[in-house]
């Protein structure tokens, strides 16, 4: 049964794979691949949090924690799992860095930092957010470097660790108010 649905996976992955000749296309996915990598968020809320103040300040922090918490716990489930990235050539940086592709440690960042907008009452920013996460969750998809399974697990992980560090934002605050 458990090789039927991951050969299911390839298929289905494969057929929204975009070839090499697909030069607008590709591009396109490979900034939204990019753009939610950690690193990049990561400096992007250090910015934030230092030429802020008040709710930004705070949130850019929450955000940031809630990065690390996340890369921590999918790393764990990747070598645990350890499900091989799909065959391909883009992304080197993922393959040697990281060979595992379950789940998506990029599906569930951006997952997480959306239902933590929509958590922490910021709708209009949690769409918008939401928006660019099915995007560079089906870029990656897209470009080769993960399997649909990997985005749809990624998505739950990262709905439950909103849900999770949303429930434990009194006990960051307490336990480092100087960071927010």
């Amino acid at each position: 049964m458990i090789k039927k649905i991951l050969e299911l996976d390839q298929n289905l992955s494969q057929y929204l794979f975009l070839p090499e000749d697909k030069i607008l296309l590709r591009k396109s996915a490979m900034f939204f691949a990019h753009s939610g990598d950690s690193w990049f968020l990561e400096i992007g809320f250090l910015l934030i949090w230092l030429f802020s103040s008040g709710i930004w300040h705070t949130y850019s922090a929450l955000f940031a924690g809630a990065i690390v918490i996340q890369a921590v716990f999918v790393i764990a489930l990747k070598f645990l799992i350890k499900r091989r990235r799909p065959e391909g050539d883009w992304g080197a940086v993922y393959r040697n860095a990281d060979p595992h592709s379950f789940p998506s440690g990029h599906a569930a960042r951006v997952m997480m930092l959306a239902f933590m907008c929509f958590g922490l009452g910021l709708p209009q920013l949690g769409w918008i957010v939401l928006f660019w996460g099915i995007c560079v969750s089906f870029a990656r998809v897209s470009l080769g470097v993960h399997y649909l399974i990997d985005i749809f697990a990624g998505w739950l992980i990262g709905i439950l660790l909103a849900n999770v560090i949303l429930t434990a934002q009194p006990i960051f605050y307490n336990l480092i108010p100087v960071v927010f």
